[in-house]
């Protein structure tokens, strides 16, 4: 498959301006469990950064994230996913982010992640998620890819459980990017199997 082909099945990557590399984002209005907590008051997905602002300024982002969600279901997206990924423009950046926007949808969704990660072994993937189901599937987790189980509610403890996970704090951040004019820079613990969470910062 030539990198053309690729392009025309998985629609297009996303470029977040705060991230070092690329990513893939869905609606996240198609959040199973971001879904639920949106109605919460105090949990992380109340106020939901990708509900507003550019996501839902400008219609061609949510068609283009609709349009994404739909190209899983092509026999072809795992293959397509990792030949762009693997392309020169994507891959000198390092790192790779899924879901600046949206989330796993069910199990089928999160192995066809997996595949695409064993296929990019030159890649460090990182994968927030709210989906507490993935853990029945952490052994299977290529180590190319840091999954965080992104706790719920603000100022909500982080799972003991879990290996890897971020919070969202009041105080006690520990993500920089804040103070670097909103970028990631030269950090990279979100993608580090080193870290095990990530703290932050309520905004």
């Amino acid at each position: 498959m030539n990198i053309k082909e690729a392009k025309k099945i998985i629609v297009s990557l996303s470029k977040p301006e705060k991230m070092p590399g690329f990513a893939y984002g869905v609606p996240a209005a198609e959040c199973k469990t971001g879904s639920k907590l949106r109605l919460i008051p105090n949990s992380v997905c109340a106020g939901c950064y990708a509900l507003k602002g550019n996501y839902a300024r400008f219609p061609a982002i949510v068609q283009a994230q609709y349009k994404r969600l739909e190209s899983i279901q092509d026999p072809r997206w795992v293959e397509a996913m990792a030949v762009v990924i693997s392309s020169q423009a994507v891959s000198k950046h390092k790192v790779f982010r899924w879901h600046d926007s949206g989330d796993v949808q069910d199990e089928a969704h999160l192995e066809k992640i997996f595949a695409v990660c064993r296929l990019t072994p030159d890649m460090q993937h990182w994968m927030p998620t709210r989906e507490a189901w993935i853990k029945d599937h952490l052994q299977d987790c290529p180590k190319n890819l840091i999954i965080r189980l992104s706790m719920t509610m603000i100022d909500q403890a982080a799972a003991g459980s879990w290996p890897h996970t971020s919070t969202v704090v009041t105080e006690g951040k520990t993500c920089p990017a804040p103070d670097q004019g909103g970028k990631c820079l030269d950090c990279r613990q979100c993608w580090s199997s080193g870290v095990s969470n990530i703290a932050y910062g309520k905004h």
